[in-house]
């Protein structure tokens, strides 16, 4: 991972709106999503989510932060760039910011309860995946969770949108028995795992279909969550 996402900082959102507006929804749309799906996952396996003390590594310009802020107790966040970061404090003031080299990660062993990274790792060396999955592993606290969401590569509407992003190029995306296998390496207990995504709209019944269909591996995305046991 490298610092060179500075470059893309000030057209983030526009970037990538841009490369899904074929699905007639902008990033907001399913950041939203994702960040739906992470308080929930944080209330099912951790309790209330007002009193954990969570880390989003790889936080960017802090946009799935925006909607974190106010459901978390502590949110910090973590990124190797620092335009970004900047972006990121002025945008949610209430979250603690920091960088790093995208090495050892600047905390204590056992500092939160939840550790998060959001379409991340496939900007990760394949070579460097692992060590960046046992730093976030090593921050979490027995019994916390370590959550990874990742583009899902086996849906072909996800290749076409990461194709149309001009900083994912030549990225490889991870399938979720990938990640799982990441977790797993760090020493990890998967707790849960689904794909997610399936509907690029809003209604009431929009929930159950993804719930029935969380096991089919055609969702735009998937998610990971483990365990430090």
């Amino acid at each position: 991972m490298s610092a060179d996402f500075d470059a893309h900082a000030r057209s983030y959102a526009e970037d990538v709106s841009g490369s899904v507006a074929f699905s007639g929804k902008d990033v907001e749309f399913f950041t939203r999503r994702k960040a739906h799906h992470l308080v929930d996952l944080a209330r099912r396996h951790l309790g209330d989510p007002l009193a954990l003390r969570v880390l989003d590594v790889g936080c960017g310009i802090g946009m799935t932060d925006a909607l974190l802020a106010s459901s978390f107790g502590q949110l910090h966040g973590i990124d190797v760039a620092a335009d970004a970061v900047a972006q990121a404090a002025e945008r949610n003031p209430t979250v603690s910011y920091a960088t790093y080299d995208g090495g050892r990660l600047p905390y204590e062993d056992a500092s939160f309860d939840l550790a998060f990274t959001v379409c991340v790792l496939h900007h990760v060396e394949r070579a460097d995946r692992a060590a960046f999955t046992a730093e976030m592993a090593r921050v979490v606290r027995r019994g916390g969770l370590v959550a990874v969401f990742e583009h899902n590569p086996y849906n072909p509407l996800t290749r076409v949108a990461v194709s149309r992003c001009e900083f994912d190029e030549g990225v490889e995306l991870l399938t979720r028995a990938e990640a799982t296998g990441l977790l797993t390496g760090a020493g990890l207990e998967p707790v849960e795992g689904r794909y997610i995504l399936f509907l690029p709209i809003d209604g009431a019944w929009t929930a159950a279909v993804e719930r029935a269909c969380r096991g089919i591996p055609l969702g735009a995305q998937h998610y990971v969550v483990a365990e430090r046991v």
